[in-house]
């Protein structure tokens, strides 16, 4: 058993860490001001490779392993997980196509991403359905050679720049989990409307908005597997993205952990650092152990993944664990701060407003321990 990266592994490390040191970090409080998009920092990422890493080379992608995005989830989060968030939506987006697309689809879609910038979103959540997915409400009624979609999706990733949407409806409501199917839809389909940007405690430099879907024509061949299969292609997906997005908590949670030692040292208290007192350094070495075990439960659903064996027991345990890692951290950061740590002024303030979501999007960390229990019980009946 071996945790060493290997020289491309820390290259790639390297070249993440001063992307998001240099690009990313300086820019993070006027987006999360703002709520601008950060377009520029896209297209720089994107002409060095550091988007759709995820897509094979087949597609013009560099076909990078599910450990190797994580490498550069966790830098990227660091530098602000709300851009980082609209980077790494492709990836979920294009998960279900990796999982069960036909060739023909994956070079319409996939392909387009890698050539130029652009964006695709999951277009799953419904504002009575997120954490169950069999309430949704969406549907396709099969029409000739085409469908007609009709739904309503809310908070979506990257909606409003999205090229296309991965969007799961029901095909046959009353097979509830059998009776879904996913679907490509391009975003310039007559009918499919994106609803304002939304405003969010944290990551607000992420696009999150409102999807309708209203007598949407989708046509056959941007059907993703066949009638039925749609939840089951979502869940396999999820199994290819729970690692980066846990990934990028730990990034948080270790930005955090990094203000919170450099304050500890300079902060005095009864005439002496702050990080001589057991309280505060306690807190430092919770941080640091808690922080180094998500990564490795992170590392460890990757690498299985990566290895062609099912990790749906190890995502579910890395994401829940990394996102209950990042608010902890983020927290006591704020708490060793004091003051400054609450004011708007000083980072670790927003990196606790944007360690929130990692325990909400994704399936929430109540959904992982479901998720966690069931796969340790299924073969005890």
């Amino acid at each position: 058993m071996d945790f060493t990266l290997n020289d491309e592994q820390r290259a790639l490390q390297e070249l993440a860490r001063d992307f998001a040191r240099n690009e990313i970090e300086p820019v993070a409080a006027h987006h999360d001001r703002t709520g601008e998009f950060a377009m520029e920092v896209y297209r720089k990422a994107h002409s060095l490779g550091l988007m759709n890493t995820h897509i094979p080379e087949a597609y013009g992608g560099p076909g990078l392993h599910v450990l190797d995005n994580c490498l550069l989830a966790e830098e990227m989060a660091a530098g602000c997980s709300g851009i980082y968030t609209c980077m790494e939506v492709n990836s979920l987006a294009a998960a279900p196509l990796l999982v069960a697309g036909t060739e023909d689809q994956k070079q319409r879609f996939l392909t387009p991403l890698s050539r130029e910038l652009s964006f695709a979103s999951y277009a799953v959540t419904e504002p009575d359905a997120g954490s169950d997915v069999a309430g949704i409400g969406t549907r396709a009624v099969k029409d000739g050679d085409n469908y007609v979609l009709n739904g309503h999706k809310m908070w979506i990733t990257g909606a409003g720049y999205a090229s296309w949407f991965f969007v799961l409806a029901y095909t046959d409501p009353a097979a509830r989990y059998r009776g879904m199917t996913g679907f490509l839809v391009p975003a310039d389909t007559p009918g499919v409307k994106v609803g304002k940007k939304e405003l969010n405690m944290g990551q607000r430099a992420s696009d999150t908005r409102a999807v309708d879907f209203e007598d949407v024509r989708v046509p056959s061949v941007n059907r993703l597997g066949q009638e039925g299969q749609g939840w089951l292609i979502a869940m396999k997906a999820f199994d290819r993205t729970r690692p980066p997005v846990a990934a990028g908590a730990v990034g948080v949670a270790r930005r955090a952990m990094e203000h919170a030692v450099q304050y500890a040292k300079e902060r005095q208290a009864f005439g002496v650092p702050i990080a001589k007192h057991q309280a505060v350094a306690f807190m430092i070495a919770d941080m640091a152990k808690d922080l180094t075990a998500a990564r490795l439960l992170v590392w460890n659903s990757a690498a299985k993944i990566d290895r062609g064996e099912s990790n749906t027991l190890e995502a579910a345990m890395a994401k829940s664990f990394a996102a209950d890692t990042a608010m902890r951290v983020t927290t006591d950061a704020v708490q060793i701060l004091g003051g400054y740590g609450y004011n708007t002024e000083y980072p670790v303030e927003k990196l606790m407003r944007d360690a929130k979501v990692f325990q909400i999007y994704e399936g929430t960390s109540q959904i992982q321990r479901i998720i966690i229990a069931r796969e340790l019980l299924k073969d005890s009946s």
